[in-house]
């Protein structure tokens, strides 16, 4: 079982969206009893609230559910638990990093250094931004899944 977390800043706009994309491509490839989905926050201001409304709507309307999402922070049993954390930003990677334990280092990723294509290594925060935010968020995040899937399939099962 290969395990994925997706880290965002409060776990209730980028890093849920992620879970909701990847979890649907995983189940849609047939492979969700191989590959395990979370999302966290590396902040606590949002625990045990659904994803921003925003984005559990833009969500549904490209078929993905993420009502049964609820944000977390990032807890130190995460580093062990995961195969994969996949930060959101560079700064949630420095924070993650700045928490790791050194021999699990290499789990830490940008999410999006799995979609080079796009020559940018953050996913922007939606929260504050113009409307089309969250669409645009989408787009990465479609593009980010895509390559995270073949990744895995090619290195880890």
């Amino acid at each position: 079982m290969v395990k994925v977390l997706f880290v965002c800043t409060g776990n209730i706009c980028r890093s849920p969206t992620a879970h909701g994309v990847f979890r649907a491509l995983v189940a849609r490839e047939g492979l969700g009893a191989a590959i395990q989905v979370d999302s966290a926050g590396t902040h606590a201001y949002h625990v045990g609230e659904p994803p921003d409304r925003r984005s559990m709507e833009a969500a549904k309307r490209r078929g993905v559910d993420l009502s049964d999402l609820r944000a977390r922070q990032v807890v130190k049993a995460d580093y062990d638990r995961f195969d994969l954390l996949l930060a959101m930003d560079r700064g949630h990677f420095g924070l993650l990093l700045g928490k790791c334990p050194p021999v699990r280092q290499d789990a830490l990723a940008l999410f999006l250094s799995f979609a080079p294509q796009l020559n940018i290594l953050d996913v922007p925060d939606p929260y504050y931004g113009p409307g089309d935010g969250f669409e645009r968020v989408l787009d990465m995040i479609e593009a980010g899944s895509v390559g995270l899937l073949q990744h895995i399939r090619e290195t880890l099962l």
